[in-house]
Parts: structure tokens; C-alpha cells; sequence
């Protein structure tokens, strides 16, 4: 229903003359937006709120006197309004020295700020590394304080994609959680397929002993990186337990594990590592083993992470996964649910590319 000019009741056209508010010192309001810009209140109101019921006249008259009067909406106000806050969690279930110390973790956060503050959303970053931060993080996402979660939670006893199936908010997972998917929103990289292609360009090369030096067993990227490794050697159990090692995705853990696999397959002359950061140290494993890389020993990394893979000595081959598509792509699905659109749950996957340096 609606007043007689056609204005939805609840929104009243008031005419309301004020004082210049650049003048008198008080804080701009959405009258003094009215009273500059020369509309009423109410179609001050429907411009801030993006409504299309607007002339472009009245838009760009609104839009000029909130430039000149630098005015702020009131958020909780508008909040009660739209039922929106314009701000969305970003959720780290990691130790937080590895999100620290892990340029990977950082890519994806800052990539994470960049997407969402295009969309003038703000990100609320909550870091779970226990029990107790998985309590105040369930209690602030059931708060109403943000408008949906974008979620980063690999490990397999992570109780936060069973808490978010409980949540009243949208939420859109990295990657591939443990538990049942049914009813989630993932966007993923095809890890499988970037182990497989790793392994066959090492064999391509003529390399006939290739090892592997593999992610943490209770990340089911990790595993599906290992098994894209198996598939193109046709690893055995036996085979699997001789040729590979764990890193737990650190560079001291893959230079460990280099050291591990030089001591058990002295006549290794190729390795699959499953991240950028573990390759670092395998290299340098490498080198003080007196090994050539690529010459002895042939290096394949994971991730092509722009501040490792062309740096290191010698300039790591390496499958790329675009970690800023993958952050960009969570954001789109996540606003899409946030607007209410009719979107079905799924696991998004994108693809991989080897990319040739010369380490392999």
C-alpha cells in the first residue's frame, strides 16, 4: 500500500528546512542529506539504500549534498533496515603461527580484504586454533554482527564445518572439509589432478625414481595431492611407504623429509613436493647433499606462490593453484546466497596448471 503520490507507507515525505550542518558543528544527518540535495527523506533514504525507484536527478542530487556534507550512515540503524551489516567473516581454523609464518595463509587473507572491500564489505578475521576460540567464534557468527562466513577449515578433526552446519548465516567452505559435504558450499582446487600432472612431467623427463614429499594426512588437499602422485608412478602400498615422507607443509619439514628420503632412496632423481614452502627446504636439502638440482635431482613444487617459486635457486617448477580466484569465486557465491538467490550447494573445482621453471 501507499500514499497517495505513491510513496510506501513508512516512508513519509517530509519536507524538514535545517541549518547548514557544515556551519553549526553537529554531525550530518540523513534531513540535512534531504534538505541539501532539495528531495524529501524519504527519497534521501531510498538512494542511500540503492532503491531503483529514484530519478537519476533526485540520485545524483542525493549522492552531490552526501560528498558535500561528508555524511556516514548510521550502520545500526541501517542494519535494522536491511537486515544486512555489511560485513562479512573471514574464519582461519590453523595454529596461528602457520598462518603467520606461511605466505600462503597470508595471500589468502589479504586477496580475501581486497574482494570483499570492492563490494564495500568489511572483514572480521576470527582465528580458531582451540576449543575455546571455536566457542567464541560459534558465538559471534550466531550473533548477527556479519552477513555470512567465507571458511578455511582442512584439518580432519575440526569441529567448525559441523558447527557452521548449525549456523544461522550463509557460509562457503575452501576447499574440501572432512565429514558429510551434503549441504555446503565449497570452492576447491583440483589437487588430484595437479599431483598427477606434477609427477607425469618428472616422469616425462626421464626420471625414473620419483619421490614425493607429502602435505599433513589429516588434510584431504594433501591426500589428494598424494594421490594424483600415485596414480602416475602406480604406487603400491609398499612403494607409497618406501617414496614418500611427510612435510606438514613447512619448510623445515620438507627439508627433513628430503633428508629422509636421500637416506632411504639414495638413487631418487626426481620429487614431487606438495607445496612451494616444503620445496624450499627439500632444495636446500639438496644442495647440502651435494645433489644438482635439476641435473641430479629433479624438483616439482605446489602453488607457484609468487614471493617463493620464482626465487628460489634454481626457479622452482611448480603446478599453480590460483589462490586469488579461488578467494574471488568464494566471495561471489557467498553474496549471491547473502541476496537470497537460489543457489544449490556444490563443490566448485578449478583447475591447475604446471608451470616450467628451472628446477624440472
Amino acid at each position: 500500500m501507499s500514499t497517495d503520490d505513491g510513496v510506501p507507507f513508512g516512508e513519509v515525505e517530509e519536507w524538514l528546512p535545517v541549518a547548514d550542518p557544515t556551519q553549526s558543528g553537529h554531525r550530518p544527518t540523513l534531513e540535512d542529506v534531504a534538505a541539501r540535495a532539495g528531495v524529501s527523506r524519504a527519497t534521501a533514504s531510498r538512494v542511500l539504500n540503492g532503491s531503483p525507484r529514484v530519478s537519476e536527478e533526485a540520485r545524483d542530487a542525493v549522492e552531490a549534498a552526501v560528498r558535500e556534507l561528508r555524511y556516514q550512515p548510521n550502520q545500526a540503524a541501517r542494519t535494522l533496515v536491511t537486515r544486512r551489516t555489511d560485513a562479512v567473516a573471514v574464519v582461519v581454523s590453523e595454529p596461528e603461527p602457520r598462518i603467520f609464518d606461511d605466505p600462503h595463509f597470508a595471500r589468502v587473507i589479504r586477496t580475501a580484504a581486497r574482494a570483499l572491500a570492492e563490494i564495500d564489505a568489511q572483514m572480521v578475521l576470527l582465528l580458531v586454533s582451540s576449543p575455546e576460540d571455536q566457542v567464541r567464534a560459534r558465538r559471534f557468527l550466531s550473533g548477527g554482527h556479519v552477513d555470512g562466513a567465507l571458511a578455511f577449515a582442512p584439518h580432519k578433526d575440526d569441529a567448525l564445518p559441523s558447527v557452521v552446519r548449525r549456523l544461522p548465516l550463509p557460509v562457503v567452505f575452501a576447499g574440501r572439509p572432512w565429514g558429510q559435504l551434503r549441504g555446503l558450499h565449497l570452492v576447491d582446487n583440483d589437487n588430484h589432478g595437479g599431483g598427477l600432472a606434477a609427477t607425469r612431467h618428472l616422469l616425462g623427463l626421464g626420471r625414473r625414481r620419483v619421490a614425493s614429499i607429502t602435505g599433513p594426512a589429516d588434510q584431504l588437499a594433501a591426500i589428494d595431492r598424494l594421490a594424483g602422485w600415485r596414480e602416475a608412478v602406480d604406487a603400491d602400498a609398499a612403494s607409497t611407504a618406501l617414496l614418500t615422507e611427510n612435510g606438514e607443509f613447512t619448510r623445515e619439514g620438507g627439508e627433513r623429509a628430503m633428508r629422509a628420503l636421500l637416506a632411504r632412496v639414495p638413487d631418487l632423481d626426481g620429487v614431487f613436493v606438495a607445496n612451494d614452502l616444503m620445496a624450499v627446504g627439500a632444495l636446500a636439502a639438496l644442495r647440502r647433499a651435494g645433489r644438482r638440482v635439476p641435473e641430479d635431482v629433479a624438483v616439482v613444487g605446489f602453488d607457484d606462490h609468487p614471493l617463493i617459486a620464482p626465487t628460489t635457486d634454481p626457479p622452482l617448477t611448480t603446478v599453480r593453484q590460483d589462490a586469488a580466484e579461488q578467494v574471488r569465486r568464494m566471495v561471489d557465491h557467498l553474496m549471491r546466497l547473502v541476496r537470497g538467490d537460489q543457489v544449490r550447494p556444490r563443490r566448485e573445482v578449478l583447475p591447475v596448471t604446471l608451470v616450467r621453471r628451472a628446477s624440472a
